[in-house]
């Protein structure tokens, strides 16, 4: 038996606290340079060795699980209450984050003198992202379906925020695969069965450099938010401290009560279990902001330690880190009322209804954007006739909250793999570390 120490999310924690450490003794002691120069950096390569596998991963698992499972019914039976159950607990988590802001109230504890101060120091930040959200709002009702179909494999294939169009692909040549005879299809079964194993062993051994990179990326964090003055960055966390505890009281309800809501309803699954299955997936979108890279290990520990079968993990996962997003269509509606309040505006019932119509379609329609949440809100902003300007006040401790609303994301994400997989009877047995 492993000792404590020597379990991987012990490890990945003290690699969370050693670089939050660094980086405030960085940004007091002034080699803040140093850090970003070369401190940070292993952190971009950790991420990028995670963001390398995403796609071989995905594309592989998933022909297997397609070609496995040899029915067409049930590929799309799964993918309706996939799709479906994503879109319930976004709505779910927009009332609850209205819900929130509208008792706590963030934007009446906001001095108008550091309301003017943040708008100057931020307004240069926002030029793209408006342009971007534009572009979003002008494209077709009918775009999110005709950019899933790719013109080129290989260009879809070197991105990863196109995920969904790797999907597609992967749905595709393995319905193509059983419907030749089963002597020509079974050389491109085996192939693409061993690759996956291959693709698995690699994941193995990125994780041995997890502490290593989420130290870090945390001490990066720290010092692209402090600087050399951590004083300055100690004043901006209080003067937006009741916003970003409205964020996390919202998103912490939202998994206590939806998450565990939708165990019971198909599983037997205790929260408190399901949580010490996937910490490491949990602690490295923490760490890394996105749920693309993390995806890898997300799906190991679905599989591996949640029981979740893989033709469902394998279809369910790499949908949900495109186009799941409870964490950040929460954050939309907190940061869309406290901007209101904070400029004095009063929103009518109706505006805050736009706010959950606005926001869920958004999380789809701009999944594939790089920036998507900054992007959404500017989308939920113009929607309810807010000045987009407003998002100036609480960019300074964005970067902050992104990693907890990345975290909620993949909860989120793993959350559906069970119950999907529970209603698939596709749903194994549990295998929990100690701790």
């Amino acid at each position: 038996m492993k000792k404590w120490y020597k379990r991987l999310h012990w490890q990945i924690i003290f690699g969370l606290i050693l670089g939050l450490v660094w980086g405030l003794i960085a940004s007091v002691a002034g080699f803040s340079a140093f850090t970003v120069d070369y401190v940070k950096p292993f952190g971009t390569i950790f991420i990028n060795l995670l963001k390398l596998i995403a796609v071989p991963l995905v594309l592989a698992s998933l022909i297997v699980g397609v070609t496995s499972l040899n029915d067409m019914a049930k590929l799309s039976r799964m993918g309706g209450k996939t799709v479906g159950i994503y879109i319930v607990t976004t709505v779910c988590a927009i009332i609850i984050g209205l819900t929130v802001v509208n008792v706590i109230q963030p934007g009446d504890f906001l001095p108008a003198e550091t309301q003017q101060d943040l708008m100057s120091s931020y307004q240069g930040n926002l030029e793209g992202s408006q342009q971007t959200a534009q572009e979003v709002l002008e494209r077709s009702p009918l775009s999110f379906f005709v950019d899933i179909v790719p013109e080129n494999l290989f260009a879809a294939a070197s991105d990863n925020s196109k995920m969904l169009q790797v999907v597609f692909v992967a749905i595709l040549l393995g319905i193509g695969i059983i419907q030749v005879p089963a002597e020509k299809g079974r050389p491109l079964i085996d192939f693409f069965d061993a690759f996956n194993d291959v693709i698995i062993k690699i994941v193995d051994l990125i994780m041995l450099l997890a502490p290593y990179g989420v130290f870090a990326l945390m001490a990066g964090v720290i010092v692209d938010l402090a600087g050399d003055d951590l004083g300055q960055a100690l004043n901006l966390l209080g003067a937006l401290g009741w916003y970003s505890a409205a964020v996390l009281a919202g998103l912490l309800l939202h998994v206590l009560v939806v998450y565990s809501s939708l165990f019971k309803m198909f599983s037997n699954m205790k929260l408190t279990d399901f949580f010490r299955a996937i910490r490491p997936a949990i602690l490295l979108g923490f760490s890394t902001s996105s749920s693309a890279a993390t995806l890898p290990v997300t799906m190991e520990r679905v599989e591996n330690n949640l029981g979740v079968d893989e033709e469902v993990a394998s279809f369910v996962l790499p949908i949900g880190a495109t186009i799941n997003m409870d964490g950040t269509s929460l954050y939309q509606a907190v940061a869309a009322v406290f901007i209101a309040q904070a400029l004095g505006l009063d929103l009518s019932i109706a505006q805050q209804l736009t706010i959950v119509l606005t926001a869920t379609l958004a999380s789809i329609g701009s999944a594939g954007v790089p920036g998507a949440g900054i992007i959404m809100l500017v989308i939920v902003l113009q929607a309810i006739q807010v000045p987009v300007e407003g998002i100036a006040l609480i960019l300074g401790v964005d970067r902050i909250l992104d990693m907890c609303r990345t975290a909620v994301n993949i909860t989120g994400d793993a959350a559906v793999s069970v119950a999907v997989a529970h209603s698939e009877e596709l749903l194994g047995e549990m295998h929990l570390e100690d701790d």
